[in-house]
C-alpha cells in the first residue's frame, strides 16, 4: 500500500485492535472520550466497487455531480449517477510507476473555473531512463467529450527528484486563494523535513495560470513565505514526513493535514503559512531526535494525535463536514486510520482545542476521504470501492 511506514506496512493491512483516538489540543494531553452530546450514529452505503487501488475522489465544479476517481495504477475513473464509467477518464498507466507500495498516480485537481477553463492537474511517479525516480506534477486538457481527457496534452509544471521509493505524499487541492498546494514527503529521508533547500517534506504553493514567473511553468505566489530569501519559494509551511492527504475546509480558509507517523504517533495538522511542523525533531507532540530533550522551539505541534500502541497505523486525513443530509456532523472534522478501518470526528470547542471520538468502525482499508459538490462524505476502499458516508 502507498501510505506510508515503509514495507512493513504490508503486515500491517486489516490490523483491528481497540482502539480511541485522543484529542490533545494543540499537542497538550491525551484522553479518550465518547462522542460528543448530539453526534449522529453513521454508516456507510456502497456507491461502486470493482476499482483498482483506488486512492483519491475529487468532483469538478461543473455542475455534472460526477466523482472522479483516482486509481495509484495510473488511471482516473469516472462514477456518474451512481454507476462506473466503463471507458476511463484518463489513462497514462504507461507513464506512471506504480510499484505495488508507494508510488504511482497519487493526486488530482481540477481547476477551479473548471468550466471556463477546462483543465485538471496530477501528481504522479515515473521512473526515468537511468532509474531515477521522479515525482511529476502535470496539468491536463479536456477533450471534447466532457467524459474524456486528452491524453496527449500533458504539460509538466514540475519535476521533483526522489532519493527513495516511499513517502510521496500526493495530495493536490486548489485554495480558496485559486493557488495550487502541493504534499511532499520526505522521500524516504527524514532530515528532509528541515531542510528548506528541498522541495520534499513540504506543502508546496504555486500558481497555474500565465504568466509564469522566469524560467518556470508556473507562477511563485509573490506571497510565499521564503520568496524573499530564506529558502526554496515554492515552500509553503514545513517538517512532514509523508503528509498523504489534506483538505482545505468547505467555505473557509482552513488547511487540515494527516502526517503520517514513523514508530509510535500518528498526527492531524493545521497548516498555516511559513510554519514548521516538526519533523524529524518530533513524531506528533514528542521528541523524535533526539527521542527526549529535543528543542522545540519555533515548532508547531498537532492539533491531535493518536499512538500505535492503541492500534493506529496509518492517519488518514479528512473533511470538516458542512453537508446537509446529517446535521449533528455539522463542523466536526472527519478522518480515519488506513490499518484499523477506524473514522474518528475531531470537535473543536471552544475555539482552537480540539478533542476526538470515534464515529465507526468499517473494516475497511481507507486510502482516501473525498467530498462531493454538496458537501457529503465518502470513503474510498483501498480494495476496490467507493462508499457514502449516511445517517444511520
Amino acid at each position: 500500500m502507498i501510505l506510508g511506514r515503509g514495507s512493513i506496512l504490508h503486515t500491517l493491512v486489516g490490523c483491528c485492535a481497540a482502539f480511541f483516538l485522543s484529542g490533545c489540543g494543540g499537542g497538550g494531553s491525551l484522553s479518550t472520550t465518547p462522542p460528543p452530546a448530539g453526534t449522529p450514529s453513521v454508516s456507510l452505503t456502497n456507491v461502486v466497487s470493482g476499482l483498482d487501488h483506488p486512492v483519491g475522489l475529487q468532483v469538478a465544479d461543473d455542475g455534472s455531480g460526477r466523482i472522479f476517481i483516482v486509481e495509484q495504477t495510473g488511471k482516473i475513473r469516472i462514477i456518474n449517477s451512481g454507476v462506473l464509467v466503463a471507458t476511463p477518464f484518463l489513462d497514462i498507466s504507461g507513464m506512471v510507476h506504480f510499484d505495488g507500495g508507494e508510488q504511482g498516480l497519487l493526486g488530482l485537481a481540477f481547476h477551479p473555473n473548471y468550466t471556463q477553463h477546462p483543465l485538471f492537474y496530477v501528481d504522479y511517479d515515473r521512473t526515468l531512463p537511468g532509474g531515477q525516480l521522479q515525482t511529476v506534477i502535470a496539468e491536463y486538457q479536456l477533450s471534447a467529450d466532457p467524459n474524456q481527457a486528452n491524453a496527449g496534452s500533458e504539460r509538466i509544471l514540475l519535476t521533483i527528484n526522489q532519493p527513495q521509493a516511499n513517502h510521496k505524499g500526493g495530495q493536490l487541492a486548489f485554495g480558496p486563494d485559486g493557488f495550487l498546494y502541493i504534499a511532499m514527503g520526505d522521500g524516504g529521508v527524514s532530515s528532509n523535513g528541515q531542510s528548506l533547500n528541498t522541495l520534499l517534506g513540504k506543502i508546496l504553493r504555486i500558481g497555474v495560470d500565465s504568466p509564469f514567473s522566469a524560467g518556470l511553468q508556473y507562477q511563485v505566489p509573490a506571497d510565499n513565505p521564503f520568496v524573499a530569501g530564506g529558502g526554496l519559494a515554492e515552500i509553503w509551511a514545513y517538517g512532514f514526513r509523508n503528509p498523504w492527504r489534506f483538505s482545505f475546509e468547505r467555505g473557509g480558509t482552513r488547511l487540515f493535514l494527516g502526517d503520517v507517523g514513523q514508530d509510535s504517533y500518528e498526527e492531524v495538522d493545521l497548516v498555516m503559512k511559513g510554519l514548521n511542523y516538526g519533523w524529524d525533531t518530533m513524531e506528533g507532540a514528542h521528541c523524535y531526535n533526539p527521542p527526549s530533550g529535543c528543542n522545540m522551539t519555533g515548532l508547531t505541534l498537532p492539533i491531535t494525535e493518536y499512538t500505535h500502541s492503541s492500534g493506529g497505523v496509518v492517519v488518514i486525513a479528512g473533511f470538516v463536514y458542512h453537508g446537509s443530509a446529517i446535521p449533528g456532523l455539522a463542523g466536526i472534522y472527519v478522518f480515519g486510520d488506513f490499518g484499523n478501518g477506524k473514522i474518528f470526528g475531531l470537535t473543536e470547542n471552544p475555539p482552537g482545542t480540539f478533542t476526538s471520538s470515534e464515529l465507526m468502525s468499517t473494516g475497511r482499508n481507507i486510502s482516501s476521504f473525498g467530498q462531493d459538490g454538496a458537501g457529503e462524505l465518502y470513503v474510498v476502499d483501498y480494495s476496490g470501492s467507493v462508499l457514502k458516508i449516511v445517517a444511520q
